[in-house]
């Protein structure tokens, strides 16, 4: 069974991470679908898993606190078994605003959650991962954001700059610890239909702006799964430090 790969997935209770479990899983992987708050959701995602035969648990864990991140990886270790693979998709945006109108406060709660959390979980892997540490090796994919490279000018600078980050996590994790049998990548979706547009206060933005996507449409959080789990795979095992655009060539 502890033979079978490991997956965490944070933010794994809808939209993206909701879509890259349910593949894992069908791949073969044991999941830990990881929430912050919508433990009705995780759980629903969590029994479609178990319903088609995947090993799955349900943990909550808010990754910009490091005692929740170091809950999230114990229960992994002790339900689960070792970790195979670390997805960082855990993330936020709130309602647009122009940055001459942002506070401390709300800043500090986008990197919190953006920057800190990947960092704390991307440790906490690389404890576990590391064969300098005694481990197996794996890999990390790190889910950042075409805004990393727009900045989202007059809608959520602050969240893009939070993914221009992570877009540097990801170089300088994969170069630290190449050669201790991880490796280290990214995805950079564009306009994709999930609800976090509805946490930044518009729902139906990815239509208002599908006119601006050279491909004329907006993405589905099935579609950058697949680059997740290809990221993740074997197949690409000889892929480090590199970055897949799934934004419709935007």
């Amino acid at each position: 069974m502890d033979s079978e790969p490991v997956a965490i997935v944070t933010g794994s209770s809808r939209g993206i991470g909701a879509a890259t479990a349910k593949l894992l899983a069908r791949k073969g992987y044991r999941i830990c679908v990881n929430y912050r708050s919508d433990e009705a959701a995780a759980r629903a995602v969590v029994g479609e898993l178990a319903s088609s035969g995947a090993g799955a648990i349900a943990v909550q864990a808010d990754v910009s606190q490091e005692d929740g991140v170091m809950r999230l990886f114990e229960a992994v270790d002790k339900e689960l078994g070792p970790l195979t693979a670390l997805v960082n998709n855990a993330g936020m945006l709130l309602p647009q605003m122009r940055v001459e109108n942002m506070d401390a406060s709300r800043i500090n709660q986008i990197l919190a959650t953006n920057v800190t959390g990947a960092f704390l979980c991307c440790r906490e892997a690389v404890k576990r991962m590391s064969t300098t540490h005694g481990g197996q090796g794996g890999s990390i994919v790190n889910v950042s954001s075409a805004a990393a490279r727009t900045g989202s000018p007059g809608e959520y600078v602050d969240y893009a700059a939070s993914k221009g980050a992570i877009d540097t996590l990801t170089r300088g994790l994969s170069l630290e610890v190449a050669a201790e049998g991880i490796r280290v990548n990214c995805v950079r979706p564009g306009f994709i239909y999930t609800d976090m547009h509805v946490d930044g206060g518009e729902p139906e933005r990815v239509d208002r702006l599908a006119d601006s996507i050279p491909m004329r449409r907006g993405g589905s959080p099935e579609e950058v799964a697949h680059a997740i789990a290809w990221l993740l795979s074997d197949e690409a095992s000889y892929v480090n430090g590199t970055f897949i655009d799934v934004a419709g060539g935007r």
